[in-house]
Parts: C-alpha cells; structure tokens; sequence
C-alpha cells in the first residue's frame, strides 16, 4: 500500500528549536522523546557503546529493529560511557545548551551518576528535567524495579479487566504495555506544560512521573467503584455480540442509540418496557437485553450486522487485527501511517494521533545508526579532535557511515 505523505513542509513544529536529552530506555521514555522529536525538537539520545537494549528486538532486517525505529526515529544517537568522567562531563556540557532531560531509569540511579536534576540544575537554571518510574520518585515504592507488566498488575487494572470476563479467574496474559504509552504521553502533556510556564517563569522544574498512578487514571470506574457500592450486572455492558459468521461489538451509550438498537432487532416495544425504559432498569436487565440482541444477531452475518447497526447510527464494529485497522481507508486518508528508513531499508510507524493546522506534526525520515552524532556533538561541546579520538578510544572517521 502507498504510505501518502504529509503535506506539512511549508509548516514548523511547535518544538522547533528545542534541545532534548534523552537518556531513557526500551519504551515509556523513547516513547515520550519521540512525540517531541515528532513536534520538531532536536533530540539526542544517549546510548551505550552496544546500543539502547531495544536495538536488538525483533523485527530484525540487517540487524536494525524496527520496534527500535518506531520508538527512536527522528532522533540523534551520541554515544557515551556515563561511568566515565569523560563521558559525565561531555553530558554537562551538553545539559547547559538542552531545554529538557527526560530519563526512565529506576529512582537513584541519576543521582549516583551526578546527572540528577539537583546537579544539574545550577548548570541550567532553565532545564526542564522529567524523569519516569515505575511507582514515582519518592515513597515505600520508589526504588522497586517495575516494567510495564509489573505496573498492570500492582495497579489493579488486570484484576479490574478480568472482571469483565465472565466465568475466568486467571489474569490474562500481557503483550502491549499500556503503562509506557500512557506514562509516556503524560510525560509529553507535562513537559509541555512546563515549558510554557517557563516562558512566564523562566525557570525549568523536575517532571515527576508515576507508571502506577497513569495505569490508576485508566480505570475511572473503578477508582469511583472501589469507594462506594454499586449494583454489579450479570453480564458485562461492553462485549460481543454473535453473528452468524463471527461476533461484533457494539457500545449502547445514550438514549438515541439505545432506540436505533431496539429499531434495527426488530423490538420496538423495549422502548418502553419497564426492564429497559430508564438506564438504571437496563442496567439491571443487562443480559435480558443482550439476549434479545443475540437472537437477532445470529440469524445476520458480520457484515449484514454492521450494515444494519451503521444505518441506524449505533457505535459498532467487527473484531479487527492491527493489520486490517492499518488497512483501513480511514488510515490512508488521515494519512496517519508514515514510511521511515533505517539500515534494513524501510518500513511503516504510526504518526501522532493528532493534526494542527498551524504546526508539521510528523516521524522523522530515517532512524540514526548507532553512534551516528557521536563525533559532531562532542565537537560541539569544545572537545578537539584528539581529544574525541581519546575520548570514544578509536579512530576519527565519519559516524553512522
């Protein structure tokens, strides 16, 4: 399929001019980096002289990970020994030119490296440092490791997600980490935050970001449910249906939908049937209702099921693999996938959920090598080339090449 480009080079990004550091690692951070990067910042990404860890996560082509790429493209790759004192002082000198520092290491270890935000902020008085963990920075919790699968768990959402599953009391398995994209992109809202208090201020601040209180926002029932009592139903508001070829779901949410529901299964009457006429009552008679549904459901096809419920205007739609949502026409038009480039040649990542009309909002083209900056940002920070030859312990030639 043909990616369509964004049509935004006459646009800048809101970002545009910003210096980023990005010491972070595998998803929540990179993740939170590269929305900036998207946005137009400078970001530079800090690595270890074998690569960030995700480098070496499948997809594989030539060695290049593509869930790398998605994570890390658009940014600048500087390579650094952060144990070293070589390497402590290059990061110094470029945290004095840098607006934010976004890192995700576990509690303390920032500060036993001397790149905390209190060290440095004498250096950067308008440094805007955010830093993401797993339970936050200070409390009982602060210095237990956490990844994502861990912070599902320790936050309720997985034994909030297997009450919804009837009859199952083992939790699910757990594959996509909800916990880094959303801490991530809470990380993202506050920098920007925080830079526009700046323009008032002038001043930076220290981020502070909680895995577990990120997963805790996702469960907005819960916390309410967790605190009062509430009537429980015998059968979940929000599932599939049975079609005669496979299952649909679709959310009643309002009195309108509800009345297109009754229209399309042929029950008009439910309208005001005392089981179903106010919300509370249909709640209560939830699987009464969803009975209903069914019997008309099984007799009509997936795609007959859909065409019904879309032309009375209930929300619906047939279970999907990602492969068939990225093939949908919705996609192309939003032109919401973009085509980037790495040393395996190129594949496809999602833009940023959201368009402006003012501001480029898009992935950068290409995905850097492996200490592709190393040497241009070392001569930035004042280092001669001897210097960068003893510094990075091998011959000066051309990085990423």
């Amino acid at each position: 399929m043909t990616i369509p480009q964004l049509n935004e080079d006459h646009l800048t990004g809101s970002f545009s001019g910003l210096r980023v550091i990005d010491f972070s690692t595998t998803i929540a951070g990179p993740h939170c980096a590269r929305m900036l990067a998207d946005m137009g910042a400078e970001v530079i990404k800090i690595e270890p002289a074998e690569g960030e860890t995700m480098r070496s996560r499948p997809p594989l082509r030539s060695g290049c990970s593509t869930v790398f790429g998605q994570l890390n493209v658009g940014k600048k790759s500087l390579v650094l020994d952060l144990k070293s004192k070589a390497g402590t002082e290059a990061i110094r000198r470029l945290v004095a030119t840098a607006d934010v520092l976004v890192e995700n290491f576990r509690p303390g270890v920032m500060r036993r490296l001397r790149l905390d935000y209190e060290t440095l902020r004498p250096l950067n008085p308008k440094l805007v440092y955010c830093s993401i963990s797993g339970y936050g920075q200070t409390g009982p919790s602060a210095e237990r490791p956490a990844y994502a699968p861990v912070i599902h768990a320790a936050s309720g959402y997985d034994m909030a997600h297997l009450a919804y599953q009837p009859g199952r009391k083992r939790p699910d398995y757990c594959g996509i980490y909800h916990a880094d994209v959303f801490s991530g992109a809470y990380a993202f809202g506050a920098i920007a935050s925080a830079l526009y208090q700046r323009t008032i201020t002038h001043k930076g601040q220290h981020i502070d970001v909680s895995m577990l209180e990120s997963m805790l926002l996702l469960t907005l029932n819960e916390v309410q449910w967790s605190q009062f009592t509430v009537p429980a139903t015998s059968r979940p508001m929000f599932g599939p249906i049975a079609t005669a070829d496979g299952y649909v779901m679709l959310a009643i949410a309002s009195e309108k939908t509800f009345q297109g529901l009754m229209k399309v299964i042929g029950r008009p009457e439910w309208v005001t049937d005392p089981r179903f006429l106010a919300y509370g009552d249909r709640r209560n008679n939830w699987s009464e209702l969803m009975d209903g549904v069914e019997a008309w459901s099984r007799t009509v096809t997936t795609e007959t099921c859909l065409a019904e419920l879309n032309r009375e205007g209930v929300p619906s739609s047939a279970y999907r693999t990602v492969a068939e949502a990225l093939a949908d026409p919705q996609i192309a038009h939003r032109r919401a996938l973009a085509e980037v480039e790495d040393g395996g040649g190129t594949f496809r990542m999602m833009n940023l959920p959201f368009r402006m009309s003012g501001a480029r909002v898009a992935a950068g083209k290409r995905v850097s090598t492996l200490g592709e900056h190393t040497r241009a940002l070392l001569k930035e920070t004042g280092l001669s080339e001897e210097q960068i030859a003893a510094f990075s312990g091998r011959p000066l030639v051309a990085e990423g090449r």
